[in-house]
């Protein structure tokens, strides 16, 4: 029989799919997951709920098989966030030391932190994670933890990801609705990475991709510190809607030859292979060469990995340990060698770490942000301070 007060449940509201993972935190601090549940997603649109009827209906829909497969009731979620109005900075605080002995005590790096975690953000925003980096004591980079060293001044780093309230809010309600918990809500892009990557990936840098049908979330890793976080609002979406435009053809059938016929790469013995456009025998019979429609795909696949380069910029030298790729859109065709070009790094599918369980699909890429929302929830549990999530997190997420 499972102990309640070690299970945790994630929840992904995807534009594609609803995604929910069960996970129990085992007293050895391993992590299994007992049930995995997904729903056709139907009231969101690029990472973002647009219709919260539509929206409740699904996630109860998703819940009901990973419960089914569990055999556990869900009461409460740590739920996943993305659209194009989140954002990841880096920030500083600086304290000054005043003791005599200019010895570094708790409080001044308490401080320092606190003054890090002072940001100006827009007044419709809200912070989602303020995660901590390393501090500078004086001239001296890196430091892990400057109590006790000597200093005139320290300098706390944080990386912080804040979003849109409102926003942010119609995904909560849309989970309220069902008399369910939201324990805490959680950037997508860092729930990925919690799912895909260890310990050595994180320690020498690692960038995690989540290609998803409505949007790209990215994060970065080095010396097992956030370095970068950003979302792009491209997906999978956008792929099948270029094809239809380009091709001339409904908006299903332009997803299912992107299925069928896609590649991230085109290469010449594309030229001399046919694709017929039209499944349905109503229609005039059309066809194209397979170049013409992966030199589509291809086209804003690049355009999408360039920008998630860009954004990066210098800090892309970090990623010793390569590119990690999950979400549906890591199941494109040739995407690995086509990232491994713009990036000039190895690629991979990642694919879950440091995680149990008897389910089938527990590797599949599509399913990491699921399983990572589910391993943020075993993280806060294993530290779980006397005072709840619910206050830590802050009143005005979950009212």
């Amino acid at each position: 029989m499972f102990d309640s007060g070690n299970i945790v449940v994630g929840l992904e509201t995807g534009t594609h799919k609803i995604c929910a993972a069960i996970g129990e935190l085992a007293a050895n601090g391993s992590f299994t997951v007992l049930g995995l549940g997904q729903a056709r997603s139907r009231g969101v649109r690029k990472g973002e709920i647009t219709d919260p009827q539509k929206a409740s209906d699904d996630i109860r829909q998703a819940l009901t098989e990973a419960e089914n497969m569990a055999d556990w009731e869900v009461s409460s979620v740590f739920l996943g966030v993305t659209g194009a109005h989140v954002r990841g900075f880096n920030n500083r605080g600086i304290h000054p030391v005043v003791s005599a002995d200019r010895e570094i005590t708790q409080d001044d790096a308490e401080d320092a932190i606190r003054n890090a975690k002072a940001v100006n953000l827009p007044q419709d925003h809200a912070v989602l994670h303020t995660v901590r980096q390393d501090f500078k004591v004086d001239d001296l980079e890196g430091v892990e933890n400057p109590v006790k060293m000597v200093g005139a001044k320290v300098e706390a780093r944080v990386h912080v990801i804040h979003g849109h309230g409102n926003r942010i809010q119609n995904g909560i309600r849309a989970v309220q609705s069902l008399q369910l918990t939201v324990e805490g809500v959680v950037f997508n892009g860092l729930a990925s990475a919690l799912a895909v990557l260890d310990r050595d990936h994180k320690q020498m840098g690692a960038l995690v991709i989540d290609l998803g049908a409505g949007a790209t979330e990215f994060a970065l890793y080095s010396n097992s510190i956030l370095r970068h976080s950003g979302v792009l609002a491209v997906g999978g979406d956008h792929l099948s809607n270029d094809l239809a435009i380009g091709l001339k053809v409904p908006l299903g059938r332009a997803e299912a030859l992107k299925i069928e016929h896609g590649s991230a790469i085109v290469v010449p013995e594309d030229a001399g292979e046919m694709v017929a456009l039209h499944g349905d025998s109503s229609l005039p019979e059309r066809s194209v060469t397979r170049e013409q429609l992966r030199r589509i795909q291809s086209l804003r696949t690049e355009e999408t990995l360039e920008l998630i380069a860009r954004d990066i910029g210098p800090l892309l030298g970090l990623a010793r340990a390569g590119v990690f790729l999950c979400g549906g859109g890591a199941r494109m065709r040739d995407i690995a060698p086509l990232a491994e070009r713009i990036f000039q790094l190895p690629v991979s599918i990642g694919r879950t770490q440091d995680v149990s369980g008897s389910v089938e699909s527990l590797g599949q890429p599509e399913f990491a942000t699921a399983i990572g929302l589910a391993r943020f929830g075993a993280m806060r549990l294993s530290a779980r301070p006397e005072r709840t999530w619910r206050s830590r997190l802050g009143r005005w997420f979950l009212r």
